[in-house]
């Protein structure tokens, strides 16, 4: 017996920062992992740049893989219409195109900005655990602490 959404009854979330190189790439395999059932999760930046190997780690630690993730820029989901947007930092938050674009538009309109719409659009900054400093540890230790942070919010936030 199927118990399953299929993928076109799951709603899609779309997780932004502006490297997309840890928060959204850590958020996009919580939600994948936590409730994968009824979501169907992307992430992006502004800018692409590589998956943080720090992120990979701590994700593992807790036996979600995100290795196969890769950065990519939310242009890559021009032709998308996200039930949610979140943006994960700051910076994305101020200069993410899909804040600033009309939310409510019928399938049928074509997109002109060459960036993703969403229905909704939620902000929720995260601490860049990129700008980590002192030993290894330590930096895998503020990796963890944004994790369990995040994996905290999705689950009052999405369950």
């Amino acid at each position: 017996m199927e118990t399953g959404m299929s993928s076109q009854e799951k709603k899609k979330v779309l997780f932004l920062c502006y490297h997309n190189s840890a928060r959204s790439q850590m958020a996009e395999g919580l939600l994948r992992n936590m409730y994968g059932d009824r979501y169907e999760a992307y992430s992006a930046g502004i800018e692409a740049t590589v998956v943080d190997p720090r992120a990979i780690l701590v994700m593992e630690e807790i036996d979600i893989d995100i290795s196969d993730q890769y950065s990519k820029v939310s242009r890559k989901y021009q032709d998308n219409i996200f039930d949610i947007a979140v943006t994960v930092c700051d910076r994305a938050r101020q200069s993410c195109p899909i804040c600033s674009t009309p939310l409510e538009l019928p399938n049928e309109q074509p997109n002109t900005t060459e960036q993703p719409r969403a229905k909704e659009v939620i902000h929720k900054g995260f601490k860049d655990p990129a700008d980590a400093a002192g030993s290894e540890e330590k930096q895998l230790e503020v990796f963890r602490s944004i994790r369990d942070e995040m994996q905290e919010w999705i689950s009052m936030t999405f369950a």
